[in-house]
């Protein structure tokens, strides 16, 4: 049971929630790659700490109510310019990249020149937690600290506003 439901949660994803060792989960846009995902990140993409040097990582997958379904640990595989997977998996997934400049072509090429990092997240379906073992809580945390939030003033008023 647990396999199919991991499996079904890996065809869909879209956003995985991945963390290394000890360190804060970051959502993370993915693609489905037979029963792993693929993340880009690097110059230029999202930003993803340690997952290019990793070789484990823990994983969460949202269901179609957008809520956790599975959480799991999963075996990091960092993919290198010129091997045949890179030729087969960087272009899908630069085609399927929202907002990119350029082809899908020019990507993967730019990709490769400024060493972003495509790396293939394989979950270990033994270790795989749905249903009642998933955790109570929501695991939501305050917004980290981050140099582009910026401070904002109250917005300047020339009348009273009434409230109805």
């Amino acid at each position: 049971m647990t396999t199919g439901v991991l499996d079904e949660a890996i065809k869909k994803a879209a956003i995985a929630w991945i963390s290394v060792g000890d360190g804060p989960a970051y959502a993370l846009w993915c693609m489905p790659a037979e029963s792993s995902i693929v993340v880009v990140s690097g110059p230029g993409e999202q930003f993803a700490p340690g997952l290019a040097e990793a070789q484990q990582a823990t994983v969460r997958l949202r269901g179609d109510h957008g809520g956790l379904i599975v959480a799991t640990d999963a075996t990091v595989t960092r993919l290198t310019p010129g091997s045949d997977e890179w030729n087969e998996i960087a272009p899908a997934l630069a085609a399927k990249r929202l907002n990119a400049s350029g082809s899908a072509d020019e990507l993967v090429a730019r990709w490769a020149k400024t060493n972003c990092v495509l790396v293939r997240v394989t979950p270990v379906p033994e270790s795989a937690v749905t249903g009642p073992g998933l955790p109570a809580e929501a695991g939501a945390e305050p917004p980290r600290e981050t140099p582009a939030r910026v401070e904002t003033k109250r917005p300047f008023r020339l009348h009273r506003v009434r409230k109805r």
